[in-house]
């Protein structure tokens, strides 16, 4: 069930990622660099569905942590740099910190289930 609502909210997270960058001009290198991290979180948890072992399973996860994390990077970039509000920026770093929560806890749960 959580598998599920992780893989939902990954998706939701993208959609807001791409409407995000598509407002911001003239700045395309952030912004790929934004959307690549942005939409690579929920890809790699769906990969995970399909792992080969546990451990792959783990790595892929793992990936999608590390993308959680250079995307609120990018966010907090473009924030400061003032190329979206804070407001904007509140609200995405919330729904990409809840991501990275259950992440965290599904990695930890899956670590667990090893021993």
């Amino acid at each position: 069930m959580a598998e599920n609502k992780l893989a939902d909210m990954s998706t939701e997270f993208a959609i807001q990622i791409l409407k995000l960058t598509d407002s911001i001009k003239g700045h395309y290198s952030l912004c790929n660099q934004l959307e690549r991290s942005g939409t690579s979180i929920g890809a790699n948890i769906r990969e995970a569905k399909y792992a080969h072992s546990r451990p792959d399973f783990i790595a892929k996860l793992h990936i999608a942590l590390k993308e959680c994390y250079e995307t609120e990077y990018w966010i907090e970039i473009t924030q400061k740099s003032e190329l979206i509000s804070g407001d904007v920026a509140k609200s995405i770093l919330h729904d990409c910190g809840a991501i990275r929560r259950m992440l965290i806890s599904s990695i930890t749960t899956a670590k667990e289930n090893l021993k």
